[in-house]
């Protein structure tokens, strides 16, 4: 039978949001006053409920081939919804060719995946399972696994009216996603007006963000993304380089192109890039101050910026800055 479990949220020491979330869940989903609400798709609101299925299934790694990876795998709560692998590895230590990214704030997130090819979050929960490198299974597969475990058939039953299905297994997944939200950071504290919120060094950063660095002409609004693609020229220099949007759109001009990630709680998603090449910040701003990797499709505002040493610490003291609280979730007993 299924197990009810402690689904918490703390944001800076305060609960904002405790199982079981009846009262609610029609609230707004927002865990930080300066990003907007979230968007929640009209055919799959949130309830309490479907919160609590999702995020059971997020955690168990019967949802793949062998029973051992699950999306918790490669976005733990440990590690900022994220891992710090380079690239993920999934069943029989099987390992891919991109960084895992993070879920935190994902649900503002126009693009799923490094390639854009989801557009929503119900559309990018069934990617992993079917994956060959990543969870291995057929979704047919997957579901007869699930309709074998009474706890799944009657929370199935009780939020969607169905038995187990691939689309309910979307939508939970979603929806216990939407959840996943960070909270103020320094950064919004000092534009809310806490002059002291930033240190002198962030601040230099931040005007070297916006001014010298161009940062801002990608990596805008609250949350410091275009909600576009770029190329910057990682690993374009490859003999055989991943061509990212192109694979999905099969335009030439999209070679080499992949998602302006937001960079809010950056500092704690290490390595980076779409392949995990970056082991740091650091690394990250020595590329885009070199000019990126010249190639063939290179966007036309990466340049060369000529930062001295103190000016990339200072856009490092910024990035820093935009840390904010983060969601607490215990992982839940799995239905048996």
């Amino acid at each position: 039978m299924s197990q009810r479990f402690d689904f918490t949220i703390v944001l800076a020491g305060v609960l904002v949001c405790s199982m079981p979330l009846a009262s609610q869940s029609k609230r707004p989903l927002r865990a930080n006053p300066a990003l907007p609400p979230v968007v929640v798709p009209h055919g799959n609101p949130q309830t309490a409920a479907k919160v609590e299925l999702g995020g059971q299934l997020y955690f168990d790694p019967r949802l793949s081939a062998d029973d051992t990876i699950s999306c918790a795998t490669c976005h733990a709560p440990e590690t900022a919804w994220a891992n710090h692998n380079p690239v993920d590895t999934g069943i029989r230590g099987r390992t891919g060719t991109r960084n895992s990214g993070t879920i935190l704030d994902a649900a503002y997130m126009k693009f799923q995946f490094w390639d854009g090819r989801a557009t929503s979050l119900e559309e990018q929960a069934l990617g992993p399972i079917h994956n060959p490198v990543e969870m291995g299974e057929t979704l047919e597969h997957v579901v007869r696994k699930l309709r074998a475990i009474e706890g799944y058939r009657t929370q199935f039953s009780a939020v969607f009216g169905t038995d187990v299905t691939t689309d309910g297994i979307a939508k939970a997944i979603a929806a216990f996603e939407r959840t996943v939200l960070s909270g103020p950071s320094a950064y919004d504290r000092f534009m809310s007006g806490d002059n002291t919120a930033m240190s002198v060094a962030a601040q230099r950063g931040l005007q070297v963000f916006n001014g010298k660095g161009g940062c801002h002409a990608c990596h805008q609004g609250p949350l410091f993304s275009d909600q576009s693609v770029h190329n910057i020229g990682v690993g374009m220099d490859r003999p055989d380089p991943d061509i990212g949007r192109q694979a999905v759109t099969n335009d030439p001009a999209d070679r080499g192109k992949f998602k302006t990630p937001s960079l809010r709680n950056v500092a704690l998603t290490w390595p980076y890039l779409h392949d995990g090449s970056a082991a740091d910040l650091n690394a990250v701003i020595e590329l885009y101050d070199r000019g990126g990797v010249s190639n063939p499709t290179l966007d036309d505002r990466i340049k060369p910026l000529g930062l001295t040493n103190e000016e990339q610490q200072d856009v490092v003291e910024f990035l820093q800055a935009l840390t904010g609280t983060l969601p607490h979730i215990n992982r839940p007993a799995l239905p048996r």
